[in-house]
């Protein structure tokens, strides 16, 4: 007789025999193993390993998580609900570097009941169906920019990361330099081998002008699946490195006087009706429609609070600054600005391609949470029929338009009382983002650091 006692019924929906061929299937692949990844709230991959056995079960939403590991926060009492990962099988893809995994990504709820309001993806999916309702289909690119270290231990000394490449003094800088970019060789070969077989449509790569930086341009997609793209994209990176005994890292700003890591946000719209990309005026690049600078102009209203979400970390201002510790003048925005092809702006308009380029988010950005304010902003542009004023034709840092938030705190008061974030996100995001960040802006205050005490301790 078969002991039923402790027989597995928690299953959201019904099992599905199709899961089951689909299962079968991968498994005559090599695939042992199935992940259906949730996105925390710092834009982290999480999720249990289910063997393929279970796989039917998982895609039945079998497998429930505390809130509490969404990223540290999410207030919760010993009675309250776990939320629910149901996997999108459109995401599903076997992960080329280790084919013995099947890696999805799940959307959260309450037990099908209501959507998990700390679930970046259902935050996005809310802002492309407004879109949709007001006649539109997003598209996002990414430039996502990152840094490669060689791990050496130092005599007598404690561990430290050094670059994977170096320049010299006779190189201003090391930007589309070839040798700095065969310097990684291994790695990229690796890594754009990878991505390819996962159709991310990497189409350049090289590197960039910290030692050690790269970027990788990518092809656009709908944005919802960009944002799935990108990140796989994060998780790749990171564990093609370790595989060639290196790290990656997407902290912003991991030197004071080499550049930061930007992520330039290219989003599109196309019109549902026509089929034709909303922003291109004619077929004519570099000519736009009064839609695109409607569009520009409520990104800009809102981009103070925009920079909580797509610059979410105190280094991330170390970034966002007009030059670097050693003098050179930085690219990367300061202030609220547009410009066409001006690359000091806080918005680009590309003379290459019809989108337009937020050029002041970082690599550190949860690309759901970001992208959602960013269409909710545009779209109020559009609906209101704002007008962004004349482009900026000189170095924004130089001009007199409002400054950027300078530091975490100002961007999470500027978060806070933008009325757009409350109409985007959810009470409870709101409330337990701006709280996390702050306590991270704090702990950041409060340290004394090593220059701080080389430069006051003995003139004061």
């Amino acid at each position: 007789m078969t002991d039923t006692i402790f027989e597995r019924n928690d299953t959201l929906y019904s099992l599905d025999p199709e899961h089951t061929r689909v299962a079968k299937e991968l498994g005559a692949q090599g695939v042992k193993y199935a992940m259906a990844n949730w996105i925390d709230v710092l834009g982290r991959p999480k999720s249990k390993v289910v063997p393929m056995t279970h796989f039917a079960d998982l895609v039945a939403g079998a497998e429930r998580y505390t809130p509490r590991g969404f990223g540290g926060i999410g207030n919760m009492n010993p009675t309250e609900d776990e939320v629910v990962g149901v996997p999108d099988l459109s995401t599903l893809k076997i992960l080329p570097w280790d084919r013995r995994y099947a890696w999805m990504i799940a959307d959260m709820s309450y037990g099908g009941r209501e959507p998990f309001a700390l679930c970046p993806r259902n935050a996005l999916r809310t802002q492309v169906d407004a879109a949709a309702a007001q006649g539109y289909s997003v598209h996002l690119g990414v430039e996502p920019e990152f840094y490669v270290f060689r791990p050496e231990s130092l005599e007598g000394e404690r561990d430290r990361l050094v670059p994977v490449a170096r320049s010299g003094s006779l190189r201003p800088s090391p930007a589309y330099d070839v040798e700095a970019t065969l310097d990684a060789s291994e790695f990229l070969d690796k890594l754009v081998g990878y991505l390819s077989e996962l159709d991310f449509g990497v189409y350049a790569f090289g590197h960039e002008g910290g030692d050690g930086q790269y970027e990788l341009s990518i092809g656009h997609a709908p944005v919802l699946e960009m944002a799935d793209r990108m990140t796989l994209f994060r998780f790749a990176v990171k564990q093609i490195a370790k595989e060639c005994g290196l790290l990656a890292s997407f902290m912003p700003k991991p030197y004071a006087s080499m550049w930061g890591s930007g992520a330039h946000l290219n989003m599109s719209l196309v019109n549902l009706e026509t089929g034709r990309n909303a922003f291109r005026l004619g077929d004519t690049a570099g000519e736009w429609t009064q839609t695109t600078y409607q569009f520009i102009a409520g990104v800009l209203k809102h981009a103070p609070a925009f920079t909580a979400l797509g610059n979410p970390t105190t280094n991330s201002y170390r970034r966002l600054t007009p030059r670097l510790a050693d003098g050179q003048i930085s690219w990367a925005p300061t202030r609220v600005s547009y410009g066409s092809n001006n690359r000091s702006c806080t918005v680009r308009l590309p003379q290459n391609r019809a989108c337009i380029e937020y050029r002041a988010a970082d690599s550190a950005a949860n690309y759901y949470f970001a992208s959602a304010l960013m269409i909710a902003a545009g779209l109020e542009g559009i609906r209101e029929g704002l007008d962004p004023g004349q482009p900026l034709e000189q170095a924004s840092h130089n001009s007199d338009a409002p400054v950027l938030p300078r530091t975490l705190l100002e961007a999470i008061e500027a978060f806070q009382a933008d009325p757009l974030v409350h109409k985007t996100f959810s009470p409870a995001f709101v409330s337990e983002y701006t709280e996390m960040k702050l306590k991270e802006w704090e702990s950041d205050h409060l340290l004394v650091s090593d220059a701080e005490r080389r430069r006051y301790l003995l003139e004061l």
